[in-house]
């Protein structure tokens, strides 16, 4: 894709939250899918994977992305929802820009798809929400490694309800051509254990697909998520727990740490 520099949403946490040469980041990003054991079943429609620096989250947010290997050459649309850290937003962010940038290359926005969620009341364009939030960046070098041509719907979600959010997902749910992608973490800053107790409660929810039954500190992304949530009850979508840890288990001490998740969820074979 040729997008001048000016339509351009460039990286905002290479070299910080994830290599910023190409060929590192490469290499980081296979080696965490190399280490995860072989899916099993069919793959998902839609994945909940954190958020955070790759050496503290990359491992479990390999973990829903090596699930969708199989969709390398039938994915083509991919709808990434992510929380609000930098400029606060009511509803929905959508950006302005033809594509975001990445060590890895450029990757083009779907703009025909976010102009039809921008018809909604909910969504609007408000690129300094989009400028140096990482929690949708973090994703994409996954979503390059792992998937062939697509193109990205972005939404940086703030004050929003489940309901607000579940109908943008819905309009741009499509086939499976289409991959719905939420970002979150989880607890942030307790003990391990503690983090254990809170984020096995929140799993719980999720499984459950119940909104409503995730703290308000339990989860960033938990706008985002209970709006997946609310999809996957009307769907009937089947939701299965990939991963759960912390970045303890991976390369922080246990003292004070951060919760991460992934789930897969399935649209019913029957």
């Amino acid at each position: 894709m040729h997008a001048e520099a000016s339509r351009v949403r460039p990286a905002a946490v290479a070299g910080l939250f994830y290599a910023g040469d190409a060929a590192t980041l490469e290499a980081d990003v296979r080696r965490y899918l190399s280490e995860v054991e072989a899916p099993t079943g069919p793959p998902p429609k839609a994945l909940i994977a954190p958020h955070a620096g790759l050496v503290y989250s990359g491992p479990i947010a390999a973990s829903a992305y090596a699930r969708v290997a199989p969709l390398r050459d039938v994915v083509r649309r991919v709808v990434l929802l992510g929380p609000c850290h930098r400029v606060a937003v009511r509803g929905l962010a959508a950006p302005s820009v033809d594509a975001f940038r990445t060590p890895l290359g450029l990757v083009p926005l779907d703009r025909e798809a976010l102009d039809r969620a921008l018809a909604l009341p909910q969504v609007e364009v408000f690129d300094a929400t989009h400028r140096d939030e990482h929690s949708l960046e973090v994703h994409l070098p996954f979503l390059q490694v792992v998937l062939g041509d697509f193109a990205l719907a972005p939404f940086v979600v703030g004050a929003a309800t489940p309901d607000e959010v579940a109908d943008v997902l819905e309009l741009l749910w499509g086939g499976e051509e289409t991959l719905i992608v939420v970002s979150s973490d989880l607890s942030h800053y307790l003990s391990h254990a503690e983090a254990r107790r809170c984020d096995a409660a929140t799993c719980q929810a999720i499984e459950a697909l119940r909104p409503d039954a995730i703290g308000r500190d339990a989860a960033c992304g938990r706008v985002p998520v209970g709006g997946l949530l609310e999809v996957a009850r009307r769907r009937r979508l089947q939701v299965e727990t990939l991963d759960l840890r912390t970045s303890g288990d991976t390369a922080g001490d246990k003292s004070r740490v951060v919760g991460y998740g992934a789930w897969a969820f399935r649209e019913p074979t029957s």
